[in-house]
């Protein structure tokens, strides 16, 4: 007997004889479409492990696993870097994982690393279905990482637009540090809540829509259903999951064949959120282990935002930092983009008003608090752009405790123009001391309001909202800032790009 992904590409084969006449049919209660091979390909390797790999393009490559290293930190034991050494024919590449690193290229192919085993020790090793000690994916070396138009954006936003939380980085929230630790294995996108659209990357067929899940689909798939959650299957067979909808639209139906770019709902902080808007995207497919496992999705976002929206350049800074005062970090804007690789000066202003230049800088952090500290990246064509690296700094008195931590967004974030109302929505984690102010940098009043503390996660009303109108164009760095009373500060900031009326 096929399983339904059998049935799912044997379905399509069916309905390519009848596409020229605009036939319909359904196979398994869902209407088919053509199974597509991704380019991918995905080994997992234990050290010293050798394998062939072969291409997509047919070309066979020799792969060695050489090393692992993992670095955890002393507070929470969490890994915060993991960098394996491979050999690929005669040659030999580092690579480190996730983290919102892309794939390398050496010699013929293009090359990263998903995850390592040690996420797996105080982790959740079903999320990715590694057995081994890494997992190595593969593309020729010029190929596209995903068929060119069959995959766009998730959200109706500019990139970065708000915080991320991305492949492998550990999540540090909540009230009291745990021993366990959610690496994130999908995608949060942060973004306003009951305003940033939602829509579908893929065309695909929807297997699930809050609890109402497509007959086949109930066992041995990755689907969980949830009252704010759908599954989309494309025909890759890859599953897609859409977490913490404010709104699923009426259409999105279990059996109903979607159009890539179609409405999916309204982002929002429903389910198991953590009481922070954002969309969690992730890509669930087969794994070399024979186990369900996240097919991880930065690259395919990232080669997916920049074919639609030909950004010139784009600072990151994104990776989070942990550590306790008195400690020190290394700030880096090294995985900045430029369309023309000519990036010519990395600018850092600090929470403290201080300054510093370079790809990369060690600071020290004294006093507790979130810090969000300015990236700027200019280009020789004298393009610019910026980013905010997150330090979380700990009270070394109340090493178990999280310190005050805010998220903010604002709507839209597309094509302002001087003149048009922006919605900035704010909400505090970790304490309900003070009030949060807003600096639009724009020489207008502060604004102060206040958020519920997340008191309440799921709570309607626990974002602060305020709106705001810039009357000349420009780069604004919007600050939002609040102070627990014993003089503990949470800092966050928003990049608004206002254009000509």
């Amino acid at each position: 007997m096929m399983n339904y992904h059998q049935r799912f590409v044997l379905g399509f084969a069916m309905l390519t004889l009848l596409c020229s006449s605009n036939v319909h049919t359904r196979v398994s209660g869902a209407e088919e479409q053509p199974a597509l091979k991704p380019i991918v390909r995905v080994v997992d390797l234990n050290i010293g492990e050798t394998t062939t790999v072969t291409l997509n393009n047919g070309e066979q490559v020799k792969v060695k696993l050489l090393d692992l290293k993992e670095t955890r930190d002393p507070i929470r034991q969490a890994i915060r870097s993991a960098i394996v050494t491979v050999q690929i024919d005669d040659e030999t590449i580092q690579l480190e994982s996730g983290m919102y690193n892309l794939p390398q290229k050496i010699g013929r192919v293009q090359v990263d690393c998903s995850i390592t085993k040690g996420y797996n020790s105080n982790g959740t090793p079903a999320f990715w279905g590694l057995d081994k000690d890494a997992r190595l994916r593969f593309w020729p070396a010029d190929s596209p990482l995903i068929k060119p138009g069959s995959f766009i954006y998730p959200v109706d936003q500019i990139w970065f637009a708000t915080r991320t939380w991305y492949d492998n980085e550990p999540v540090d929230g909540g009230k009291k540090i745990l021993p366990k630790i959610y690496y994130h294995s999908g995608l949060d996108i942060g973004g306003a809540e009951k305003l940033t659209r939602v829509i579908a990357a893929t065309d695909a067929v929807v297997v699930s829509s809050g609890t109402d899940v497509l007959d086949g689909h109930k066992k041995d798939t990755p689907v969980a259903s949830r009252y704010d959650v759908v599954y989309l299957l494309d025909a890759r067979g890859w599953y897609y999951r859409y977490s913490h909808l404010h709104k699923i639209n009426d259409h999105i139906r279990p059996g109903r064949l979607i159009k890539q770019g179609e409405e999916i709902g309204i982002l929002g902080k429903r389910g198991a959120s953590g009481g922070w808007s954002h969309l969690h995207f992730e890509i669930k497919s087969r794994q070399p282990s024979g186990k369900w496992g996240t097919q991880a999705g930065y690259a395919f976002l990232w080669e997916a935002y920049r074919n639609q929206y030909h950004p010139a350049l784009v600072a990151n800074s994104r990776r989070k930092h942990f550590i306790k005062a008195g400690d020190s970090t290394i700030l880096k804007g090294t995985q900045s983009y430029s369309a023309t690789n000519s990036i010519q000066k990395y600018e850092w202003t600090f929470t403290d008003g201080t300054q510093a230049n370079g790809p990369e800088i060690k600071r020290a952090y004294n006093q507790p608090g979130v810090y969000s500290e300015i990236l700027k990246v200019t280009d020789k064509q004298g393009n610019v752009d910026y980013d905010f690296a997150e330090v979380h700094v700990l009270d070394p008195k109340k090493f178990k405790e999280y310190v005050p931590r805010i998220h903010a967004s604002y709507w839209p974030s597309l094509k302002n123009k001087v003149g048009d109302p922006i919605t900035f929505k704010v909400r505090t984690f970790g304490t309900t001391d003070g009030h949060e102010i807003w600096d639009f940098n724009d020489g207008t009043p502060t604004v102060s309001v206040k958020s519920d503390g997340n008191v309440k996660a799921l709570n309607e009303n626990g974002y602060a909202v305020t709106e705001h109108t810039f009357e000349k164009p420009g780069d604004y760095l919007v600050t939002v800032k609040r102070s627990r009373d014993d003089g503990v500060i949470a800092v966050t900031r928003l990049h608004v790009r206002v254009e000509p009326k």
